[in-house]
């Protein structure tokens, strides 16, 4: 639709044109808990680690919770998994210029029992690593669709990318998982998705 330039304002407020737009509405901050639990699943997906992924959401939040935040006909989760996703990229770039930290080694006893069940904790942490090993464009789908719960055409719309690449980018995700968890061979391409 061509909007007339010289047609006053007045007149859009009035007139159909603001009835095609979406209402824009205030973020409620006091819903923000309600996503939480999706929220940190997607960020340990995205991370790899049970502390990195609590660092993320925290960070997350702090960024959504700094000023006021307005929505233009956009779910509250779907806003909070891109700026999870805009705040993990934009914390990578300046880490992926340092040196990688030096592993602790093997025999500190430090490390406590994650749950009363450590083999389904050790294959979680498992299947988190997976996922974080894959490359961003196969991850994010993975995490968005598998992790968060989002549809096949949530997702599409989180991510900006059409629904077809998020089909292809999940069958691919899930192939390099299971053949991650089962030793198999990995393609040699890292830069899919």
């Amino acid at each position: 639709m061509v909007v007339d330039r010289a047609l006053p304002r007045e007149t859009l407020r009035r007139g159909r044109l603001c009835s095609l737009l979406p209402a824009v509405r205030e973020l409620d901050p006091n819903k923000l808990g309600d996503h939480l639990d999706r929220l940190y699943r997607a960020a340990w997906a995205l991370c790899g680690s049970r502390e990195d992924a609590e660092d993320l959401v925290q960070d997350t939040y702090l960024k959504v919770l700094a000023k006021p935040r307005f929505l233009r006909g956009e779910e509250d989760f779907w806003y909070l998994l891109r700026t999870l996703r805009n705040t993990f990229l934009s914390q990578r770039r300046p880490a992926a210029r340092r040196s990688p930290p030096l592993p602790l080694p093997d025999d500190d006893p430090v490390e406590a029992p994650e749950s009363s069940r450590p083999e389904k904790a050790a294959e979680t942490r498992e299947v988190y690593a997976a996922i974080a090993a894959l490359p961003d464009g196969l991850r994010e789908a993975l995490v968005a669709v598998d992790v968060a719960g989002l549809s096949y055409a949530e997702a599409s719309k989180a991510l900006g990318v059409r629904q077809g690449t998020i089909t292809s980018r999940l069958f691919r995700a899930r192939e390099r998982v299971a053949k991650t968890l089962t030793g198999q061979p990995q393609p040699t391409r890292d830069s899919e998705g």
